[in-house]
């Protein structure tokens, strides 16, 4: 704004205010916010400009990627070389494009260990949506193929699906591109196998039904694929992506505790968690932290919400500001108890509802952070409060693992999901309720770029089929999902070092290896891989019809 308008940064201020599911078309400024600010600046005058579903809809997109992959491999399953040549349309403008190319082989090329690789990207203009980032950015485009290929491989050389990924895959002390070749770390956590033994088991992939010479209308089929996002943009080295977030933390003379971010929560529990942290941090009870109003000339920079880097990032960044406020809180409290810094400790005291500092191994000399606070205070030694920018330099991959059950009518092409089982290594989870929340929404997101999701344009008019509108955009409904009982959630028991303790993201990763699942359990269904997204009825049936023929 700044910029674009000539505003010197101190006359701007951007107040955040809850935003719901962005998805990622928040990453970057709309342009419907320009616009308003042009004209306010013109009217001299507030002005509000309200976006309709049908503008929404031709505003942006998820990046559409065409692409050809070749993996090979050694009679026993070992991969050794993989070819890429990916095609993504951009749209009318230009967003993110070369970021997005460098994403997509950042993610093929640490899902599986390739002693050789060979990519070519190319971005091309189109006169469509512009196409910008996406719950996954790129991810979920990826992982269809490179799983659907997995699957492919594992049925040709007679192996079991399972073994060929645990055999080849990306984990614990190897590199993990966090966003494409600039951003890349060491891999301290994995729970990859636990959630692939522990979710086999309770969909029963062992009694997997055979996916030739199958018979009959209706037809179940189980399948599986794996993935991941990573957890932030840090890296040892900074790359091309900024990551940083700026925090404050206050302890007030009443014992209780101010957070003030300008990281962005939107609806999965961000914020939440950062509070979290900073009361366990402290050894206050969780509702005395309070999550302060935040704009831009109050708080430091936050490069935003993406890359699945909330907790990590924002909520890493908040803890470690804490931290260092809970140093300047000990220094006060040594002089009053007369003890060292180095022997004090917190803890909450659900009795007295109030954080507590006590010396350690003497837990009766004690005194309350709120007497501190306000010793401190009225002997004008200060406030306990730090205020720092921290950047991670680490970006540790938050595993995902998705089996699904579904039932093909083989008369309608339409698909039932049954069962669902969905894995998640997040390190330490911080907040398990939000958590499978994350996991039941990506699910849901995925299923429906599986099976139903599209913006198809029409080629003489340049027109959406549906219109540009929100009823004749056809999205799942909650009848299309499994009952609660049918869908299990399970987390891999992991501790990320790198992390606010041991935590690391979820977000992401909850959508990008659902669509290959799906296609994997309609293909042990039909005996048919199908190779392009959404997966229609009309497509089943025209593909086993042409099975048949073939």
């Amino acid at each position: 704004m700044g910029e674009l308008f000539n505003l010197p940064l101190n006359k701007l201020n951007v107040v955040r205010i809850p935003g719901g599911g962005h998805f990622g078309s928040g990453i970057q400024t709309n342009s419907v916010i320009y616009h308003t600010v042009a004209v306010a600046l013109k009217a001299d005058k507030p002005v509000k400009i309200v976006m309709s579903r049908e503008d929404d809809l031709y505003d942006h997109c998820r990046y559409p990627v065409k692409y050809t992959l070749k993996i090979g491999a050694k009679k026993d399953g070992t991969l050794v070389a993989g070819e890429l040549r990916a095609i993504v349309d951009i749209g009318c403008h230009h967003i993110q494009a070369f970021a997005f190319l460098g994403v997509l082989v950042g993610w093929w090329r640490s899902l599986y260990r390739l002693g050789n690789m060979k990519y070519n990207g190319i971005a091309v203009y189109t006169n469509k949506a512009p196409a910008c980032a996406m719950q996954g950015y790129g991810a979920p485009q990826i992982t269809f193929g490179v799983e659907t290929t997995m699957g492919m491989l594992a049925e040709k050389l007679k192996l079991d699906p399972l073994e060929i990924r645990l055999k080849n895959y990306v984990g614990l002390g190897e590199t993990f591109w966090g966003q494409g070749p600039t951003v890349k770390s060491t891999i301290h956590s994995d729970g990859v196998r636990e959630l692939i033994d522990k979710g086999s088991e309770l969909i029963g992939w062992e009694n997997r039904p055979k996916s030739c010479n199958r018979k009959g209308r209706y037809r179940r089929g189980i399948g599986m694929s794996r993935g991941f996002h990573t957890s932030g943009t840090g890296a040892p080295v900074p790359g091309e992506v900024k990551d940083y977030t700026t925090a404050m933390v206050k302890i007030n003379e009443d014992g209780t505790v101010d957070l003030l971010t300008a990281l962005m929560d939107h609806g999965g529990g961000t914020l939440d968690a950062a509070a979290k942290l900073v009361a366990e941090e402290l050894g206050v009870p969780f509702e005395k932290v309070g999550v302060s109003p935040a704009d831009t000339r109050s708080t430091g920079y936050d490069v935003c919400t993406h890359a699945t880097r909330g907790v990590y990032c924002g909520g890493g960044a908040a803890y470690k500001v804490a931290k260092i406020a809970k140093q300047v809180l000990l220094e006060y409290a040594s002089r009053i108890l007369n003890a060292s810094v180095n022997a004090l400790r917190t803890r909450p005291d659900l009795n007295r509802n109030e954080g507590v500092v006590y010396v350690d191994g003497m837990p009766e000399k004690n005194i309350t952070i709120a007497e501190v606070a306000r010793t401190a205070m009225n002997n004008d030694w200060g406030t306990a409060i730090a205020v720092k920018s921290i950047r991670m330099v680490n970006c540790p991959p938050a595993y995902t693992v998705y089996f699904v059950e579904v039932e093909v009518d083989m008369e309608t092409g339409h698909v039932k999901i049954v069962r669902v089982v969905a894995g998640s290594d997040a390190g330490v989870v911080i907040n398990p309720v939000l958590a499978r929340g994350q996991l039941h929404g990506g699910f849901y997101r995925g299923a429906g770029m599986a099976l139903l999701e599209d913006t198809d344009y029409d080629i003489e008019t340049g027109m959406l089929t549906n219109n540009g509108l929100l009823t004749d955009y056809k999205m799942l409904g909650a009848e299309d999902l499994p009952d609660p009982e049918n869908f299990k959630v399970i987390f891999a028991d992991t501790y990320e070092p790198t992390g606010p303790m041991g935590a690391k993201g979820i977000g992401e990763a909850a959508l990008n290896p659902v669509p290959a699942a799906v296609a994997s359990a309609v293909q042990n269904a039909t005996g048919i891989w199908f190779t392009k997204l959404p997966i229609l009825p009309e497509d089943i049936l025209e593909e086993v019809k042409t099975y048949k023929n073939g």
